[in-house]
């Protein structure tokens, strides 16, 4: 375990914990099967996708410099403890996901931390092929103003309310049930 990069992730993320020790140890395994090329010269050619909005996110954007803002973390929000990482270049890619029972109930929360950083990566996460393509580049769309509240939002997240374009927030959804 690189010590320097844990504390690095603690600082960045405030505190330490078992779900920091998550996404320490997915960019970490993700890193030694895609190769070392986290580094902030690849940009936004490597994407994370987690699914998940735990603690562990924070040490995927301090190691892999992926973040929201670049287009290059996606939020999926199934609830499983599963980040995804994919490289644009090459098209390769590693989902982990973190194995049910892979630990004790029964332990404390610190040898909890200390066995996620320390276990062999094939007790603590199932490694599989992503089961969906790599997500498209970010893009940028045309602002439409709500006609409700008047705040924008970007054309693609718009919806016709008779006749009237209006925002997700303004959106009375219609669903029946199934």
């Amino acid at each position: 375990m690189n010590k320097k990069l844990w504390d690095e992730c603690v600082t960045f993320h405030g505190h330490e914990c078992p779900g920091l020790a998550i996404g320490y140890r997915a960019a970490e395994i993700a890193k030694e099967q895609l190769g070392d090329i986290f580094s902030p010269e690849f940009d936004e050619e490597v994407v994370c996708v987690s699914e998940n909005d735990a603690c562990g996110v924070d040490a995927v954007q301090w190691i892999t410099g992926c973040t929201i803002g670049k287009g290059n973390l996606i939020y999926k929000p199934s609830g499983k403890m599963a980040f995804s990482f994919f490289i644009r270049e090459t098209g390769q890619g590693i989902r982990l996901v973190m194995k049910p029972n892979a630990f004790d109930d029964n332990i404390s929360r610190e040898e909890l931390q200390k066995y996620i950083l320390e276990a062999p990566a094939e007790e603590v996460f199932w490694v599989k092929k992503p089961n969906y393509k790599i997500p498209q580049r970010a893009r940028l769309f045309k602002s439409v103003i709500c006609e409700n509240c008047g705040e924008a939002s970007p054309e693609y997240k718009m919806r016709l309310v008779d006749g009237k374009r209006v925002c997700i927030d303004c959106f009375d959804d219609y669903e029946r049930g199934w």
